[in-house]
């Protein structure tokens, strides 16, 4: 059974890092110095777990220039539990704290290769494909309409 928590990063600190450094940097060579940024302190960590292990984790903040968008990123999942779900689960929820915070735009930068899955979830490309840390990314955005009365 899958179960997530969204908490600050005080809190989340520890198991957040661990799956990223996990999958960033032991994974896809991303060099360490790069993984934690001034973001990680103003965000909400969704963390994953499964039978009380953690084993996958997203970050979510508003965006600067607008309080209506919301910024997914540093979403990642260990490499035994992919493709069960709780990557979606995990984005899922994301977008549901974000909400809460009166987001109704969800952008995110997903590398190429998980442009399919984002897309899967109703994701839109939006832009150029661009480099960061040296692996391919689009931008991806998801506008949700107003809710319903």
């Amino acid at each position: 059974m899958i179960t997530i928590e969204t908490r600050p990063w005080s809190e989340a600190h520890d198991a957040a890092y661990a799956i990223r450094y996990a999958v960033f940097v032991e994974e896809q060579g991303i060099p360490a110095e790069l993984e934690i940024d001034d973001y990680d302190p103003i965000a909400e960590h969704a963390l994953a777990y499964v039978d009380n292990q953690c084993v996958a984790t997203a970050r979510i903040y508003l965006d600067e220039q607008g309080p209506s968008k919301a910024k997914i990123g540093r979403m990642a999942v260990l490499r035994e539990f992919r493709g069960q779900g709780i990557g979606t689960a995990l984005l899922g929820e994301s977008i549901r704290a974000g909400m809460m915070q009166g987001a109704s735009i969800f952008e995110l930068h997903a590398q190429q290769s998980a442009v399919p899955f984002y897309a899967k979830l109703q994701f839109k490309p939006d832009g150029a494909i661009f480099d960061e840390v040296g692996i391919p990314h689009q931008c991806m955005r998801l506008v949700l309409g107003a809710p319903a009365r």
